[in-house]
């Protein structure tokens, strides 16, 4: 396809940035995959008795599947006007010396359709996505390992409060996407091999003396996946549902700092590295814009979009099955691509990333009203009940520099040794334990 006469961004402007996952979600890939349960059911039926050499001829049928099988397939699929019945008849074709009736014993289509589905989904997630996240949470914490000691002013409301560090302030985010990184990690991906309603129907009246549960759990399981017991027609997609909690939990994270980012490049405390070929506005030659940050957050919204649609919609299906979770599954790569887009703009974005210190610094010796929270608290402790109240009627609404900061410390009546601390103290100290409460 020319990218450019693509009606997706994902396969035309973005196309580069998510080539990656079309090895698992396009029409392509899904058709591989769906060959893949179908030969592999095959191997694992009851009875089965093949040698390594045909089980090796077999399963390169989809291990080496090619755009001129998936071109066949679909010529099939015209003439059937059913997508997976076409797959197996594009096997009997592939292995004519297989008898036909082997092919998709016992099954309905989706038994097909929702293992390749998990096995997609799986692939993706263990090789595209989580590989990208890891790389970003690493790339977080090298940017707050780096400023753990550039002291800045934390901003509650929009204004001016007790400082903070710059690295502290990146640690948070980076903290909270390890931990949802892990509980991920932990996500199982749910199959089911039942037949047409679930109940193994068909299975029982032709062999009846088999323990077919038993058979289709191993079968499930010898894909890496996890086996549902309790389902309909379908797999209830409640894993998928999951699965959209956990990125639009990811997401939401990661468009929280997105925005801080773009906030603190608009208050200077970041500059952005300058490409020289690059052009940040067509009339105002001076700009350089946080477009990566402004990327990443528009990405991250589409993403969420459809992942909390999945998990509205498809643990949802009419009695034993209806059909309208097939057109939202095809979507599922979009979910992941906006997100891949997303991921891939902060990681560059933070790359580009240096620190200004001496606005940050000035910033912070323009604000010295934020130390009368430690003022009032260092009084309570000395035992004057209405510290805050005198505090506040000097400093509400107003801007101390050090001279004034010095001038109102002068003043106070304290043992020596406090009010030497006091004295001593600047914005910039007062950081608590920022350095040192994260690892």
């Amino acid at each position: 396809m020319n990218s450019l006469n693509a009606l997706s961004p994902l396969d035309g402007r973005y196309s580069k940035d998510t080539e990656t996952l079309s090895a698992y979600f396009s029409e392509s890939a899904l058709m591989k995959f769906r060959t893949q349960v179908e030969i592999e059911w095959l191997l694992a039926m009851p009875g089965a008795n093949y040698s390594d050499t045909e089980k090796q001829s077999l399963r390169a049928i989809y291990q080496q599947f090619s755009d001129a099988d998936a071109v066949a397939i679909k010529a099939l699929e015209r003439e059937t006007n059913h997508d997976v019945k076409a797959i197996e008849y594009f096997l009997r074709q592939r292995a004519p010396h297989i008898k036909a009736a082997l092919w998709h014993f016992a099954c309905t289509s989706e038994d097909i359709n929702n293992l390749a589905y998990a096995l997609m989904i799986k692939g993706a997630l263990r090789e595209v996505i989580e590989p990208v996240l890891k790389k970003l949470l690493h790339e977080l914490q090298a940017k707050a390992e780096e400023y753990r000691d550039t002291p800045m002013l934390a901003r509650t409301h929009g204004q001016p409060a007790s400082p903070t560090t710059l690295g502290k302030e990146l640690a948070n985010f980076a903290y909270r996407l390890q931990r949802q990184l892990y509980m991920l990690a932990q996500q199982g991906i749910l199959g089911k091999f039942h037949g047409a309603v679930g109940n193994f129907n068909a299975h029982c009246i032709a062999r009846p003396d088999l323990n077919w549960p038993q058979i289709a759990q191993q079968f499930v399981e010898s894909l890496g996946l996890h086996f549902n017991p309790m389902v309909t027609q379908i797999e209830p997609h409640d894993y998928i549902a999951e699965i959209g909690h956990h990125f639009a939990r990811i997401n939401t994270i990661l468009l929280g700092l997105a925005r801080d980012i773009w906030t603190y490049i608009s208050l200077d405390y970041f500059k952005l590295k300058v490409v020289k070929t690059e052009v940040g506005s067509s009339t105002m030659p001076h700009k350089v814009n946080p477009i990566d940050f402004e990327n990443a957050e528009g990405n991250l919204g589409l993403s969420n979009a459809l992942w909390l649609h999945f998990a509205e919609k498809l643990p949802i299906s009419r009695l034993q099955r209806d059909l309208s979770d097939s057109t939202v599954m095809r979507n599922i790569g979009s979910a992941f691509g906006y997100a891949l887009i997303a991921y891939r703009s902060l990681s560059k974005g933070l790359g580009k990333l240096q620190a200004h210190h001496s606005k940050i610094e000035a910033d912070l010796n323009s604000h010295y009203e934020v130390l009368t929270e430690a003022i009032q608290t260092i009084l309570r402790d000395q035992g004057i009940d209405d510290a805050y109240e005198q505090l506040k009627a000097i400093s509400r609404g107003e801007r101390f520099d050090a001279a004034v900061y010095q001038q109102f410390i002068a003043k106070l009546t304290l043992p020596p040794d406090v009010k030497q601390r006091l004295i001593e103290l600047t914005p910039a100290r007062y950081i608590g334990l920022a350095t040192s409460i994260y690892t």
